[in-house]
């Protein structure tokens, strides 16, 4: 039987190897919120949101792993971020479970990308949403 996979067995690297890896063929999977992505997001990143805002707070998307499955291949070489490296950490464990086996986290997320100077030539805080929810 296959041992649960925990946050520990989840491989993260920095936006540099990040970037190298989207260069070498690897898929970008942002799993951050809609509204986070539609205010900027990595060239050609899949969106497909780990927790939604609700008015009670944050709640789990509870179609994650389908929604990922419909457009992703267990196969596939991704690199998961969210903004700031809590909730993709945590999207990661649940891709590795689920049996998807090239899974890297991007460490410190977005933010990171963006503080990297990898977007472009925006102000950061055009591209960055305040997060309230770090972690």
């Amino acid at each position: 039987m296959e041992v649960e996979k925990r946050s520990e067995d989840v491989v993260t690297i920095d936006v540099r190897d990040a970037r190298d890896m989207l260069q070498k063929g690897y898929l970008y999977l942002d799993v951050r919120s809609v509204e986070e992505y539609n205010k900027s997001h990595v060239e050609n990143a899949l969106n497909v949101p780990y927790m939604f805002i609700t008015p009670q707070g944050r709640v789990k998307n509870p179609d994650f792993l389908a929604q990922v499955s419909s457009v992703l291949k267990k196969e596939d070489h991704l690199v998961v971020a969210c903004n700031s490296g809590g909730r993709a950490l945590r999207a990661c464990v649940d891709l590795l479970n689920a049996g998807f086996e090239h899974v890297r986290n991007m460490g410190g997320g977005y933010s990171a990308w963006v503080d990297s100077g990898f977007s472009g030539n925006k102000p950061p805080e055009e591209l960055k949403i305040a997060c309230k929810f770090r972690g």
